[in-house]
């Protein structure tokens, strides 16, 4: 199997370096960077390319190792144990199999995303290194030992929230994704929207790129928020004259809601502007 990237998915070569390595070693692959650079889609995409099922996990503040491999229903089962239900004799039937359970059971390779897992508490990642390492785990309510089939081929997401452990890092390939220069956005944004006018990209682009420039932004806007703002300025029909200024920073975006996503970016940039002003 290699990946080579798809038709809706823009990978540098470093990237599907990364992907393919992954795969040689039979590792995760541990992909890091800016909200909205597409480590999620990734996954989906190499799915997608490889001809192989996709099982997606997404964590939050809640979740446990142990939903990645099975829950045990006791409260089902108690209930149907109040209703005189026959199939409370076999606990099997009240094993909830996760994501993980699924892939290793499966005939053949899948690809397993595990999204966002510096969400987690800190021992999340510790919890899962015997089961991604050995690729197999004991379930102790039905007293059977789940080894996989084909080994699975494992995404794993960061937003570098937190820190990861070192025990956990060893076991996984690392790739980061840097935000895309010019000359890969503008592929990216070819593949949303092949039709778009160059006149208004190129504004956009000069308006985005500025945007990010600006110091002390609590949240610089990303490759998904651009594609938002140009899908709304392709709506309203903005003329790329709108977005024109021959002072950069000194105008207030239209539609500037898709870019700046709180109160303390959308008051920065308009005190730039005020002083921007006050030094003509």
């Amino acid at each position: 199997m290699r990946f080579e990237g798809t038709q809706e998915y823009v990978a540098t070569p470093d990237l599907m370096l990364a992907v393919n390595a992954a795969i040689t070693l039979q590792r995760p692959l541990l992909i890091k960077g800016e909200p909205g650079t597409g480590k999620t889609m990734l996954a989906e995409q190499v799915a997608t390319a490889l001809g192989l099922p996709l099982l997606q996990w997404h964590i939050k503040s809640t979740t446990k190792a142990q939903h990645g491999l099975y829950e045990y229903d006791a409260v089902n089962r108690l209930r149907d144990s109040q209703l005189g239900d026959e199939k409370v004799r076999n606990i099997a039937n009240y094993i909830v199999k996760g994501p993980l359970w699924e892939a290793f059971e499966s005939e053949q390779p899948t690809v397993v995303l595990i999204d966002e897992i510096d969400k987690a508490d800190i021992e999340f990642p510790n919890d899962l290194l015997r089961e991604l390492d050995r690729m197999e785990f004991y379930c102790y309510e039905t007293h059977t030992l789940v080894q996989a089939r084909q080994r699975p081929l494992v995404f794993i997401t960061s937003n570098n929230e937190k820190e990861l452990p070192d025990a956990f890092l060893r076991r996984c390939f690392f790739h980061y994704i840097k935000f895309p220069d010019r000359e890969t956005m503008q592929k990216i944004v070819d593949v949303h929207y092949p039709g778009l006018k160059q006149a208004l990209l190129r504004e956009a682009f000069e308006v985005f790129f500025a945007l990010r420039d600006i110091p002390g932004l609590k949240k610089k806007p990303s490759t998904s928020e651009l594609i938002d703002w140009l899908k709304l300025l392709m709506a309203e029909d903005i003329p790329p004259e709108a977005l024109h200024s021959n002072e950069k920073k000194k105008v207030l975006p239209p539609l500037h809601g898709a870019l700046l996503k709180n109160e303390q970016d959308v008051h920065l940039f308009e005190r730039l502007i005020f002083m921007a002003r006050q030094g003509r």
